[in-house]
Parts: structure tokens; sequence; C-alpha cells
């Protein structure tokens, strides 16, 4: 839900008066006390007389104890003062350039300059966990679209959208939706014998769950396994829970001490839920009631929510979870003999039970309404118009906002369920962004900016990390023909930057693009690493792809990439002033320059990579976390290889010629060894059944 713009507005101004001498712990000492710049020096100047960013230091090494931070004495209390607060102002002592904990943060930053102030600002905030990582579809990348948008109406940005159905309404929004992830539950009402269960605390929805309004009497299925070791099953060949509500416990048979009896780590594959769901759909319940085996030691604990419980596609009936006390509580008044949820689960352990139908008189009513829609995502865009005969032409510069949220996707498995800040990636490209709004802005109403300059349009993409979807979105409905734009500039993991040293990708995607920007990169002083090709891992492949010259600027690559660890600390706030200056300088010219680009292909020279595929396969992984093998398919776009290859949503992918497949990292792993042409076999579950499925792999951004 988008908070009002007040909201944010109060969020900002707490952060910036709040903006606390913690937030700039990573900057290094300087050998010693720096002096606040005089007004005669230069912002260049001043930001030269700066020490670096250690770059090699990690999230870990910066929050070791270390001896230099304990008091220099003992601490002592000053009796009998009498203290006015509009006066009292101790003697200022100097820090001691010896002790990185004293070090004058004030003065370090003042000496960076505004720009790496602004700049360090905002990637603090992007980065804070009240913005849940930014993943599409999560309130938090709904309020840091509010906030890119805050900044470009505080820098005089126009609207570079119309409202849906009335072009008369502008707007800095391009809204559109994501296939995939969970699906919104409108209602959810659980209520057995008149007592109701409160949604998030005593009950919750699966996210595979549908809809249905049912009242109906129950029965227990034990662990609701169709076969498992030494003839084990939960039912009877006469089962048919027609007209019942059915409760099963999660998981496989456990021993004495809670642990699994089939396997030695965790649990086997018997334990996963797809199998569990599919045996019970086919007895044709009305509606299913989930709950975890009591004292169950390699168990999850508590309540799945919507998002964690996609387990596959949905059920045409609702399906809940409940938690241990009430399912005691339940099956004590409703098993026929009074019998525990303990007792039922150690029947279960050892096999002795089948499904028993509860007590006829204790009826349970559910009650679930889901959408089936899609994530909401938006793209935030405003413009600054030009002036005289190249007006009607456009630069675009770009940076996407997203991140990967709790690391269910596009992460590392040991840190999926955990906040993924995205500091580096891409609150920093985003945050150099921002910088630039007023920046251009004042740049294109000033006497320096020629009489005949092109338009700019700033863009700020979502879903870049779910395979670069905003801006693809923005290129297939886009505000501007494609032959009217001159070059787009893509900043993505800005934040970095060491020895003045930088990657830039796109300079030969338009004739004569070097000798062009060559003076940006001079003026800047930086060394700049020179690729050709215009494809690549980020946004601006998309532009490419249409046709359009691109530049791509990157710091480097680096350990807390896609992890928990790319925090606000760990950036270089004097760095990114001056990416920003160089973004700044190559815009100037893209604007300016009498002759707009021609664009050139690169495809034979390859281009940079962070990992990304030369191939694309087309789907929209499931984003939830699943506790079944495989790969889920919450999507399949059409006109990729997917699509052609007859892919459909819901499907499971098992393997990728021959090799398991458990998520979208393997995913991406396995695309990165393909090229195009290259065909794949995989091996995937639909409807309950295993097949083969040959693919043909296409080029990405195509």
């Amino acid at each position: 839900m988008e908070l009002p713009m007040n909201t944010v507005r109060l969020l900002l101004s707490f952060i910036l008066v709040t903006f606390s001498a913690a937030a700039f712990a990573v900057v290094p000492p300087p050998t010693t006390a720096p002096q606040a710049p005089s007004e005669t020096q230069s912002s260049a100047q001043t930001i030269e007389k700066s020490p670096a960013h250690n770059q090699t230091q990690t999230a870990e090494e910066s929050n070791a104890p270390t001896n230099s931070i304990k008091p220099p004495h003992k601490g002592e209390l000053v009796e009998g003062k009498s203290v006015n607060p509009y006066t009292y102002s101790p003697d200022e002592i100097p820090a001691d350039p010896n002790n990185p904990a004293e070090t004058d943060l004030r003065a370090a930053l003042t000496a960076m300059g505004p720009v790496a102030i602004e700049w360090y600002q905002h990637v603090q905030t992007l980065s804070n966990p009240f913005f849940e990582g930014r993943v599409p579809g999560s309130r938090g990348n709904d309020l840091a679209a509010e906030y890119v948008e805050f900044f470009m109406k505080q820098a005089g940005l126009e609207p570079a959208f119309t409202t849906a159905g009335d072009a008369s309404v502008k707007s800095f929004r391009q809204p559109f939706e994501l296939q995939g992830g969970a699906p919104k539950v409108e209602t959810a009402v659980l209520s057995i014998n008149g007592k109701s269960f409160k949604r998030g605390d005593q009950f919750e929805v699966m996210g595979s769950s549908g809809s249905g309004n049912v009242t109906a009497p129950l029965v227990f299925a034990g662990y609701a396994i169709e076969a498992g070791q030494d003839g084990y099953t939960s039912f009877d060949k006469k089962d048919d829970f027609t007209g019942k509500i059915v409760m099963f416990l999660r998981y496989e048979p456990l021993d004495e001490n809670g642990r699994s009896l089939w396997s030695d780590r965790r649990f086997s594959g018997y334990a996963g839920m797809r199998p569990k769901l599919d045996a019970l759909a086919e007895r044709k319940p009305a509606a299913l009631i989930m709950v975890n085996p009591p004292e169950c030691k390699s168990g999850a604990r508590g309540l799945e929510n919507t998002e964690s419980s996609v387990f596959g596609s949905s059920y045409d009936f609702p399906i809940v979870q409940i938690t241990p006390e009430e399912a005691d509580a339940l099956l004590k008044s409703a098993d026929p003999s009074g019998r525990s949820l303990m007792q039922l689960r150690r029947l279960a352990d050892d096999g002795k039970i089948k499904s028993i139908a509860l007590k006829p008189d204790v009826k349970t009513s559910i009650q679930v309404a889901i959408s089936e829609k899609g994530l909401a995502a938006q793209n935030v865009g405003g413009t600054i118009p030009g002036k005289g005969a190249l007006a009607s032409e456009w630069v675009i510069l770009g940076a996407h906002y997203d991140h990967v949220g709790m690391g269910y996707f596009g992460a590392q498995p040991n840190n999926r369920g955990k906040l993924h800040p995205g500091a580096d990636d891409n609150a920093s490209g985003t945050s150099a962004m921002l910088c630039l709004t007023k920046k251009l802005k004042d740049y294109m109403g000033s006497k320096e900016a020629p009489e005949n300059c092109r338009s700019i349009l700033l863009m700020a993409f979502t879903a870049e990390e779910m395979g670069l979807d905003g801006s693809r979105e923005y290129v297939k409905h886009a505000t501007i023909p494609a032959e009217k734009i001159a070059a787009m500039v893509n900043m993505d993991m800005v934040g970095r930057l060491s020895g003045d040293r930088l990657a830039m990708s796109g300079t030969g995607t338009a004739e004569g693009f070097t000798d062009l920007i060559r003076p940006a990169v001079v003026e800047s002083g930086l060394t700049v690493d020179a690729d050709s090709g215009g494809r690549g891992p980020s946004d601006h492949a998309s532009f490419y792809a249409a046709g359009i010259p691109v530049l791509f600027l990157f710091t480097r690559t680096h350990p807390e990439y896609h992890t928990p660890l790319d925090q606000g600390f760990t950036v270089n706030p004097y760095g990114a002033s001056k990416v920003i200056a160089l973004a700044e300088g190559l815009v100037k010219i893209l604007v300016t320059t009498p002759t707009k680009p021609v664009f050139k292909s690169t495809d034979t020279t390859g281009g940079a990579s962070r990992g990304y595929a030369k191939v694309r396969l087309g789907i929209s992984p499931g984003q939830g976390k699943r506790k079944d093998p495989g790969l889920l398919i919450e999507g399949v776009i059409a006109q990729t290889s997917a699509a052609d290859a007859g892919l459909k949503k819901g499907d499971v992918i098992l393997k990728w010629d021959d090799q398991p497949m458990s998520d979208s990292g393997e995913l991406m792993a396995r695309l990165r060894d393909k090229n195009p042409g290259d065909v794949v076999t995989l091996h995937i579950k639909r409807d309950g059944s295993e097949q083969d499925v040959k693919v043909t792999l296409k080029a990405s951004e195509k």
C-alpha cells in the first residue's frame, strides 16, 4: 500500500535531522584533523584533500570490536553544576588522528563536498530496513518509488507519464504488472463452532490456496503421505474427503526426539508439500488445514506467510495453516477419543492410524477470497524540457531502484529470508540519479547551456533484479519514439569506486562514440575501462536491444554483492561524487552535441557482465520459499524460449539436462554457460506428472 506523501516527508525529516555519526562509521580517518574548506576553495580542490575510502573493508570487519574505541580514562561525574542548555558548550577537543572512532565526521564529509553528502544521505535512506530491500510488490518498494518521486518534484522535474484513461492527467509513475508472486488475500476467515481465529496470530492463508466459502466437519489425515518408506501411507484406499475439511501434519514421521525417522539430515523427499497437497486434492476435500507437528526439531517455527507458502500452482479449494496450540485444543474437543495433537502425531509416526473422521458436530468454517493479480510495479520518471532545434530529441539517464528484498530470489541459498539492503546495488545508482536531477535542471535553465539542447528523461526503473522487467516495460510502452532518443546512460552499482577507476560499457554502440565522450572522461580525472559492448547485466541492455546507443557506469563487483552485507556504511561517498561528475559531463555532451549519435551494433564484441547470461529462458521464477524440490514457474513471458517450448505457469523445473534445479540462482548459473541456439532438456512436473521438454535458447534482451 502506498503511503501518503506527508508520511514520506516526515520520514525524510526524521532521517535528515537524526543523521548521526553512526551512519558515517566507515569514513577513513585523516592523518590530521581535517579542516573545513574556506570559502575561496573550489569544491574540486576540497575533494582532492579528502582521503579515499578503503574498499577492502567489509561489514563484518567494520563491526569488529577494537581496543581503540575504549574510553582513554575512567568517567567522572562532576557535581554541583548549574547547566544552561542554551549556553552550555564545553571546549572542543580535536579528534585523535590515531583513533578511528574519533574521526571528525563533519569535517571529513564537508571536505568531500555537498554532492557526496547528499548522495550518502540518499543511500543511507534507501538501504534502510524500513524499505524492506525494495523488492517489487512490497510496501518498501512502493515507499522507494514515492521517495524518488518526491525528490524529482523537489528538483522541478515534470511528470514523464500520463494517467491511464486520461491523457490530460500527468504522473511521475508508469504502473505495470509483473507475473508471479504470491496471490493477494482479499478475505480470510476461520472459525470453529463459532470461535473466530485471528489471521497472522492463530492461522494464515497459504500461498497455494484457492478461493472458497466452506462449512464442514473435520477429518484428520496424519502426514498426508501417499506412499512413504516400507509401505507407509496415511490413507485408506476408500478415502473420499468430499464435503470434508482435512487437517494434516507437515513433514514426515518423527522419532521420540522430534527428528525424521527417514533421513539423517532434516527431512527426506517424502516431506515435500506438493506431493501431500496433490494426494489430498485427489480425494476431493472441501478445504485443508495444515499444522506443524509438535516438538519437531528441524521444522519451521510459527506460521508461514502467504508469500513463503507457494507450493506450485494454486488449488481450487481453501488451504490454511493453524498453530499447533489451536490444533491441539481443536483435536481434544473433536477427536472421538479426546486425543491431543501430540498423541495423534505419535500414532502417525508409527503408522498406526490412517485418516480419522472427527466428531460431526464440530463444524469448521473457512472463507478465503484470493485475487490472482500479479505483482504491482511502477517505474518513476521525470523530464527536463530541452530547447531550440534539438528539443524534440532526448537523452535518458536511468538507474534501477529495486533490490531482492528478503533474498527469496537472486540471492545465495543460505541468505534466503534475510534482509538484503542493496546499498551499492542499487541505492548507489538511484542516489546518483537523484543528485543529478537538480544539477541538470539548473544547467538547462542557465546561460551555460547553448540555445539548442535535447530534452532529458530521468528514469528510476523497478524489477531490474527480476530480469530487467522495468526497463523492458518502458521500452515496450515508451513515451518517446526510439528514433528520437539520442542515447541512454545507466548507473548501476556506482558506490564502490577504488583507485579512481571504473568501467564504462557501451562505448562502441554509436559511430564515433569514444571520441565524443572522451572530453568528459578527461575532465573527470578518472581512469575508465571502456567496453564497447551494449549488452550486459542492467537496464541499458533493454535500450540497446531497441537500437539506442547506451553507456553503462559501474565501479566494481565485491563480496557483498547480493548479500545482506551490502549495507549503507560500506559505500564510498567521495568516490561517488566523482562518478556523478562524470555522468553529468556525459549527459551534457549528449544533450548538446549537434549531431544525434548513430546506433552501431556490437553483438560480436560481447559486453560487460556481472554474471548475466547471453541467453534467456523467459520465465518468472517463484518468489517465495519452497519446501519441495524444483524451481516453480510463476509466469511465462511471450515470445521467449520458454513460451516457444510450451512451458506453463505452475510447471516445476526439476532438472536441467539431468542436473537438479532448486532455485533461480542455479538457473542463472546454467544460463551463463549457454549460447543462443543451444538446446537443453528440462525435466518438469506438471499437474502431478513428470515429463521432459526440449528448449531452444534465444539470446537475451531481444
